[in-house]
């Protein structure tokens, strides 16, 4: 076995390579994401110049103009595609860093301070799995969103403070409700660091509580941390997916894959009654 062993790392490109998951997810995650960021500023410009309708280009099959065709307003869904998509892994992205930020917090201190304080900490993390998420997540969302659409028109035209309040509102709410697992699993990991012996040596030399969590805990959960990160994304972006879907969400014009997919499956019914009605699918068969 030990020959095998060597001869195996003597040669590494003998034997077939075995792709981690991770690798592949990530590079899956870039391929969605580099296109969309990438084309955001072509996309805001298509944005700003397609808030009126088209009507010669109401519904056009896809061209070499326009690959994907158009919607029902003669709007590029192309252009729409990557800048829905730019909005969704943004708010994704955003509400992870907030839940992450809020759940790691949450955790060192419970697991740290301990007793009566990490007893409540936990009971209310309880209290929080024991409601349904999406019902949390949509009453979170009802409850800011007209306190953040009056913040903002202070500062903001009342249209745009609309739509932004629409955007941060939903980042909030998917960030405020998706720490819950976080903060368990470090806490945890803060009960199995605290005892170690570097921990007691700190605490022996005067170190405070504080500077204690952020430079001899936090690097020894990096892992976890990162782990857990990577799963609130895709979390999160499919939770803003699903509110956008719902009309809670992100609301058009500004587009989301969430109120793309709605927009589609409006169009694939109406397409369908159009084609049943025409006999034969000639009314389907004529917007394509």
């Amino acid at each position: 076995m030990s020959d095998l062993s060597q001869s195996a790392q003597a040669d590494p490109g003998g034997g077939p390579r075995r792709w981690n998951a991770g690798v592949v997810g990530g590079v899956l995650f870039l391929a969605i994401a580099v296109p969309c960021f990438v084309t955001l500023p072509w996309s805001l410009a298509r944005y700003d110049r397609q808030q009126t309708a088209d009507i010669e280009q109401v519904l056009a099959a896809p061209s070499w103009t326009e690959p994907m065709g158009t919607d029902g307003l003669g709007r590029s869904v192309l252009w729409r595609s990557l800048l829905g998509g730019a909005i969704s892994l943004g708010i994704g992205l955003a509400a992870a860093g907030i839940a992450v930020g809020i759940g790691v917090t949450w955790g060192m201190v419970s697991g740290y301070v301990g007793g009566r304080t990490d007893a409540a900490m936990m009971r209310a993390v309880d209290v929080l799995y024991g409601l349904p998420y999406i019902l949390l997540v949509v009453m979170v969302t009802l409850a800011l969103q007209p306190v953040m659409a009056k913040g903002f028109s202070w500062v903001l035209d009342e249209s745009v403070a609309g739509t932004v309040a629409d955007v941060v509102t939903l980042l909030l709410a998917i960030g405020g409700v998706s720490w819950l697992t976080m903060a368990r699993v470090i806490r945890g990991q803060v009960l199995s660091l605290k005892e170690r012996p570097f921990v007691e040596a700190a605490r022996a030399a005067g170190i405070g509580p504080v500077w204690i969590l952020w430079r001899h805990l936090v690097p020894n959960m990096t892992g976890p941390i990162v782990v857990y990160a990577t799963l609130t994304v895709p979390q999160a972006i499919l939770q803003e997916s699903l509110l956008s879907f719902l009309g809670i969400g992100v609301q058009a014009p500004l587009p989301s894959w969430g109120n793309l997919a709605s927009e589609g499956r409006s169009s694939l019914g109406s397409l369908a009654k159009l084609g049943g009605g025409g006999g034969g699918g000639g009314g389907f068969s004529w917007c394509w």
